[in-house]
């Protein structure tokens, strides 16, 4: 990891993700902690303020407040499968204690370890491509 890799992942240490989104090459992790951190295709990430983040995204205001809905109703602990249509809810105790980055090519994996689950993310820096799992702890 970069030396601003590592900056970011020592500020998300301890936070919880609540769900996340892909967006325009880039993962969207929204945290407890009312900051949005982004992680690109190319493993270059970003921390921002959730209504910073979203008008960095370039949405259209009907999507954007659909999205802050969204983001209302994770932090508020009430957001099921049938309330979420932009966004995907994190796995239960996915506070996060560890972040590892691998590269292989133009390939990247991410896992963040959490105190009972996790993510792995896998990208492609040629074909754009982020797939995200559910890790159990």
């Amino acid at each position: 990891m970069s030396t601003y890799q590592d900056h970011v992942v020592a500020h998300v240490v301890g936070a919880t993700v609540l769900g996340h989104f892909v967006f325009d090459e880039a993962l969207h992790l929204v945290l407890d902690i009312n900051f949005v951190w982004t992680i690109f295709v190319d493993g270059e990430m970003l921390l921002r303020h959730e209504r910073l983040a979203l008008s960095e995204l370039g949405l259209g205001d009907e999507e954007r407040a659909a999205l802050e809905a969204e983001f209302d109703a994770l932090h508020a602990g009430e957001a099921g499968a049938a309330q979420l249509s932009l966004t995907r809810r994190a796995p239960q105790g996915c506070t996060i204690r560890e972040v590892e980055l691998y590269a292989d090519g133009g390939r990247r994996r991410l896992i963040v370890r959490g105190e009972s689950s996790g993510l792995g993310v896998e990208t492609d820096v040629s074909t754009g491509e982020i797939s995200v799992a559910d890790l159990a702890g």
